[in-house]
């Protein structure tokens, strides 16, 4: 096996900035799945309506100095964690992945980078994102510190519960309740509303995600939502997603946003619609497709926040 094929996962980014990166550093990347940036999008679109969430509670217009240095922390951070993450789950998972032909080519299972290393570099991602969590005031510090146990717990999901992807919504979401918190000190109703709301979001697309797998969990006995729906998934996936909406346009409408918040959250309704409707449960690259296209369904949210702050 050669060094690309072991570095570079089947549903990666085709000829990603990664490839060209020093062969040393290259593995660390993959960890942190840098060749695949739309974990980061997902994982930072959460923050973003969070703070927007905060603007509103606060009626401030979310454009002065400090929003904007909240916004560098969480885009940044959010690349840090989801790497932290990552590597974690790959150190946890190393010998499940060596079985699953999308996930065998990563770097651990196929030797380009050792467990310890491995181990090392997450605590090095770690004290970075400290370096982020300090600069917030003292209840989003030991919010966001809190976010580490459901980090830590997620890789053993899929050996206990049908739901590891509930688990990973939790997770994936934090930063909604922390986007918050930062801007307001607090954690509101509606705050919650939009963390459960975001929180099906993920039980939606990552069902999809999880068809990738579906033979593959089946043989080695790795739980999933998408093993347990099976063909009943679209259906699942659409209630889900009808679930989000619901509770994203509750969250906005409670802090008063102005009706111009709900044209444009319906343009995120219609778009997640489109997903299931689109869906093939049985193609892995339609599945892949559509997992991706929620880093578009994330900005339509944000989109729908930022008209209801600027407006509000």
């Amino acid at each position: 096996m050669d060094q690309n094929s072991q570095v570079h996962p089947a549903d990666a980014v085709p000829q990603s900035w990664v490839a060209g990166l020093p062969p040393r550093l290259r593995p660390f990347a993959v960890l942190m799945r840098l060749d695949r940036p739309i974990g980061i999008w997902l994982l930072f679109w959460p923050c973003m309506l969070g703070l927007m969430l905060g603007a509103m509670s606060e009626d401030r217009s979310f454009t002065d100095w400090r929003d904007f240095y909240y916004v560098i922390l969480f885009g940044v951070g959010a690349v840090i964690m989801r790497g932290a993450g990552c590597t974690f789950n790959d150190i946890v998972d190393r010998r499940i992945d060596a079985s699953v032909a999308r996930t065998r080519g990563r770097p651990i299972p196929s030797g380009a980078v050792s467990v310890t290393h491995a181990a090392l570099f997450t605590v090095g991602l770690c004290s970075i994102a400290l370096l982020i969590l300090i600069q917030f005031n003292r209840y989003a510090y030991y919010l966001g510190a809190g976010s580490l146990l459901l980090v830590a717990a997620y890789p053993y999901m899929k050996r206990i519960t049908w739901w590891p992807q509930a688990w990973l919504g939790l997770t994936f979401n934090w930063g909604a309740l922390l986007g918050f918190a930062a801007e307001t000190g607090r954690t509101d109703i509606a705050d919650l509303m939009l963390y459960a709301g975001l929180v099906f979001w993920t039980l939606g697309y990552d069902t999809i995600y999880a068809h990738q797998d579906k033979e593959d969990d089946a043989l080695i006995g790795v739980k999933s939502t998408a093993r347990l729906l099976g063909a009943k998934s679209a259906v699942w996936i659409k209630r889900f997603y009808a679930i989000s909406f619901t509770l994203i346009l509750a969250a906005g409408f409670t802090e008063h946003a102005p009706w111009p918040f709900g044209i444009v959250m319906l343009a995120a309704g219609a778009h997640m619609l489109w997903q299931t409707r689109k869906l093939v449960i049985g193609d892995s690259q339609n599945c892949l497709m559509l997992f991706r296209a929620n880093r578009t369904t994330g900005a339509l949210l944000a989109a729908a926040f930022a008209v209801a702050v600027w407006l509000g």
